[in-house]
């Protein structure tokens, strides 16, 4: 079953925090160099001067970004504690500069840099251990971010002058170049497939394109807005959506995709999540937050949702912005569009919008802008492997390798690619470990060396799939019924029980029936970067679970 494993090639939560922003910084600077046909030595001088190194590594890393996938991870150095460039000092001096730099240096008092290294110096001495040098001190300043280290030590009037007018960011011309995205409660009831019963509204995530104000990505879901919501859209925008809209059933053209330059977005915990900033890491995507406090700052995506909404006031079942604009109507009454139909209607009105006139571009349309600046640049990079892409931004988890597996939330997993390193687990520690909330038939865990991602499905195959809040509600219940201790057979057996009285009371119950319609809307099992084998010849009552499908459904 090893060989069978989907292994998905990534190095990004093992590495330790120096050597991983050593790679974004490596990234930012040889991404630009590879792009170029030849790699000129005045250019390479400069990189190597840009980065602390030599002219030869320069090269040697234009090599490995073109050899690899073009992610921050192909640039990650090697864990040795030598070595040309002061990036790799010991982790106690690392320590010292760090906080002498916290401490010292990002104060009013504007020391300088000679200063702030004689500080460091005295410090390494007390503690006996050998002082950095002024270049490997100065390298670390210079990392610092230039904003909020001119507010420290000068203020925020003069570090108003570091931003553009107002704080905002500076325009962009370039397709990608800046995206911004953000989460809404849809303004229309939405029924469930089977009974065509009202189960609430559903949410919808966007992302826009600053300079051609086209949607490259948009996502519907009946889950709250989260992570996960945040890393669906983003697949939905890297990946070409042409066998998407065929999916829907969808006759229209959205050419609009491939890897952002910039997220822009508002202070949610969800833009702050570990996944989401590691993910944005490795792909070389940067996040930049609105300043608190100041919303106009994404107007633009506020915009977009706010037409997107006005549209929706359209469809039978809206709600309306509030509800004095509602009066009588009867919202839940009206409705009468699925999840996916309104997926279907949302694509349709995105693929017009791009063909409408636009204030913002001066009455030109989205779509021909977005057209003639990919002529001009040519055409974003897409992601063809959309599960692996995904997996990059999955909420992550921290666990411990027993001899049956991985044990989460109740629930083992295990597969025979982890018998190498069960043989060796006491000296592996805990491995980093990423999740899909909606379907916990499987996870990825991250091998020992940070290169690849390993799918581990369920210890026993013939569990259904299941969502991490129907895993929450069945342990909730199971507690309340007096249990302390909690199984896996027990959790499954909760779990079917609750699906049953969901099914029972869907004709009765709205919340009941949203359940019911939430569980339906999570990725069916049909489909897999790697087959299910067949069960044990052993064990001939064992039924196997139908293969995973891809898991973007958006």
């Amino acid at each position: 079953m090893a060989d069978d494993q989907a292994v998905v090639e990534r190095g990004v939560l093992s590495a330790d925090a120096a050597r991983w922003e050593l790679a974004v910084r490596r990234a930012g600077v040889i991404g630009r160099l590879a792009q170029r046909d030849r790699v000129s030595v005045a250019a390479a001088d400069e990189a190597a001067a840009e980065l602390g190194v030599s002219r030869r590594q320069v090269y040697v890393l234009v090599k490995r970004w073109r050899a690899g996938e073009g992610l921050a991870s192909d640039l990650l150095p090697g864990k040795s504690s030598g070595g040309r460039g002061g990036e790799r000092l010991a982790d106690e001096v690392e320590a010292v500069v760090r906080s002498v730099l916290r401490t010292r240096y990002l104060t009013r008092q504007r020391r300088s840099v000679a200063s702030i290294c004689r500080e460091i110096s005295w410090e390494c001495k007390a503690r006996g251990v050998r002082p950095p040098s002024r270049g490997a001190v100065q390298r670390r300043i210079a990392r610092l971010e230039p904003v909020k280290a001119t507010t420290a030590r000068e203020g925020r009037d003069v570090a108003r002058a570091r931003q553009s007018a107002g704080g905002a960011p500076p325009p962009v011309t370039g397709v990608l170049e800046r995206v911004q995205i953000d989460h809404t409660p849809a303004d229309v009831i939405v029924v469930d497939e089977r009974h065509r019963m009202p189960i609430g509204r559903p949410y919808v995530t966007a992302a826009i394109d600053e300079a051609s104000r086209c949607v490259p990505g948009l996502v519907v879901t009946l889950e709250a807005p989260s992570a996960t919501s945040v890393g669906l859209c983003l697949a939905h925008m890297a990946i070409d959506k042409r066998a998407w809209l065929e999916g829907l059933g969808v006759d229209a053209v959205w050419p609009m995709s491939g890897k952002p330059g910039e997220l822009y977005v508002d202070n949610a915990a969800e833009f702050k999540s570990e996944a989401l900033r590691r993910g944005c890491d490795q792909h070389g995507i940067r996040i930049n937050y609105r300043p608190p406090g100041r919303p106009h700052f994404g107007g633009i995506v506020e915009r977009l949702i706010g037409t997107m909404m006005r549209m929706l006031h359209e469809l039978p079942g809206t709600t309306f912005s509030n509800t004095g604009e509602r009066g009588d109507y009867d919202s839940d009454a009206k409705a009468v569009l699925t999840l996916r139909e309104l997926q279907r209607w949302l694509a349709l009105a995105t693929a017009c919008y791009h063909g409408e006139p636009h204030e913002g571009l001066g009455g030109r349309t989205p779509a021909g802008v977005w057209a003639e600046r990919v002529a001009e640049a040519g055409p974003a990079i897409t992601v063809t492997n959309e599960t692996a892409f995904l997996v990059d931004f999955l909420p992550v988890l921290r666990r411990s390798l027993t001899r049956t597996g991985f044990q989460i939330d109740h629930v083992q997993y295990y597969c025979d690619a982890l018998k190498p390193w069960i043989a060796r687990r006491e000296r592996l520690g805990r491995f980093v470990l990423r999740r899909d909330p909606r379907d916990i038939s499987r996870i990825w865990a991250l091998d020992p060396e940070g290169t690849t991602y390993v799918e581990v499905p369920y210890r026993t195959w013939s569990r259904p799939a299941i969502s991490v809040w129907e895993q929450q509600a069945a342990v909730a219940r199971l507690r309340e019924l007096g249990r302390a201790e909690v199984d896996e057979n027990a959790l499954f057996a909760m779990v079917g029980r609750m699906r049953e009285i969901t099914e029972e009371a869907a004709t009765t119950s709205r919340k009941a029936r949203r359940n019911t319609e939430r569980r339906r809307s999570n990725p069916p099992r049909s489909h897999t970067t790697a087959p299910v084998p067949d069960p044990p010849k052993s064990d001939p009552g064992v039924v196997a679970a139908a293969p995973f499908e891809v898991i973007e459904q958006w």
